[in-house]
């Protein structure tokens, strides 16, 4: 039941109506978010009624236990546990065969910012069993995110009586609009027409030709992100929840730290908060900020899948912030050639854009096909 297909939208609207109508009587209204996000999971298996309830069960009670003991020893051994439930639906997915491998990545992401935020003690756990189940599976983020601190979503559920305006409507209805508009008008076209032909057999055209497919497929793979992107959020924004911004113009960004500020910016700051400020960041020198970098981003990019092009892909994007962050380490010596490259703004998006273009090679393509298809783009 894809966002793109009548099926998802028949679902949304059935979900609208019996929401808006039960306001009134939260529990009701727990009780049908529970379920539509539950039989969402359902339509691509029902081994996934077992799976979420099961994990997000376990959650519930290791952040409330976290919340109540104070034993260190007993704290890392419950975080251990809520990182092995979800790494291990994630491994499920990718090993197992289950129809749908990405959405518990994301369902498991998500729901470690639970655990792990109540570890920190940077948030309480949820009152309510429904409300915690009806965040962390919330069915608009499930295939595409953004993903969502279930902390932020917990105390939007606890409204009184609260009415959907006819502005807010209106703004929900043109998200949706724009993310199908997005995926069918533009990245669809992108890929049937361009993409999918110079990909399959790139040997028969000419560099220029494949270098106009690069920028077609990372055109492509913006309009398809974002628009799914957008349309979770006008989903979520019709039954009264707000979902954070996922992408903002990350094609006008001028260097590849603000690349990821603008890239999927959910997976970005969920990879900067739990993966590379715990390991210290860049505040234990340099070299150490180089390493952090690089494990940070190969784990995104095995988040994608355990096939190798993506562990590379996240390398490679790992060692282009490396890159940033020793550029910015050189003095210019009052070099004004050195001083005119910082200020030329032009320079820097080129570059940044060109690094990221050709990193989507890797993303798509297995590791040696990707370097053939660099060789022919650079006529070998």
């Amino acid at each position: 039941m894809l966002p793109s297909t009548p099926e998802y939208y028949c679902f949304l609207v059935l979900v609208f109506f019996a929401f808006w109508l039960l306001r009134r009587f939260r529990l009701a209204c727990m009780v049908l978010v529970c379920a539509a996000n539950l039989f969402f999971y359902a339509k691509w298996g029902l081994i996934y009624l077992l799976l979420i309830p099961g994990a997000a069960t376990s959650d519930f009670f290791i952040g409330r236990a976290l919340a109540r003991i104070q034993s260190p020893p007993t704290r890392r051994l419950l975080i251990s546990c809520s990182l092995l439930i979800n790494i291990g639906l994630i491994a499920s997915g990718r090993t197992g065969g289950l129809a749908l491998p990405l959405s518990l990545s994301f369902y498991a992401f998500q729901a470690l910012t639970y655990t792990i935020d109540i570890y920190r003690k940077d948030a309480q756990p949820s009152p309510s069993y429904l409300q915690y189940l009806a965040s962390v599976s919330f069915f608009p983020t499930a295939l595409a995110g953004p993903i969502t601190r279930v902390s932020s979503l917990i105390p939007q559920w606890n409204w009184k009586g609260v009415a959907l305006t006819g502005e807010e409507g209106s703004r929900a209805l043109f998200l949706i609009g724009l993310g199908l508009a997005k995926k069918f008008l533009i990245a669809d076209y992108l890929g049937n027409n361009l993409v999918n032909r110079v990909f399959d057999l790139p040997t028969l055209y000419s560099g220029g030709d494949v270098l106009v497919a690069v920028y077609a497929y990372a055109f492509q793979l913006y309009y398809d992100f974002s628009g799914y992107s957008d349309i979770a959020i006008g989903c979520a924004w019709i039954l009264g929840i707000r979902l954070p911004e996922n992408f903002n113009w990350p094609y006008a960004a001028r260097n590849l730290q603000e690349f990821w500020t603008r890239w999927h910016i959910s997976l970005s700051l969920w990879i900067r908060d739990y993966v590379y400020i715990p390991m210290g960041g860049g505040r234990r020198g340099w070299p150490r900020r180089i390493l952090n970098a690089l494990i940070a981003f190969g784990l995104c990019g095995l988040w994608h899948g355990p096939a190798r092009h993506f562990v590379v892909w996240g390398l490679y994007h790992g060692c282009g912030l490396g890159l940033c962050a020793s550029y910015a380490r050189i003095p210019d010596f009052g070099s004004s050639a050195v001083q005119f490259l910082r200020r030329a703004s032009i320079l820097g998006w080129a570059l940044t854009q060109l690094f990221a273009w050709l990193g989507w090679l890797l993303f798509f393509y297995p590791t040696h096909e990707a370097w053939h298809m660099a060789r022919q783009l650079f006529g070998a």
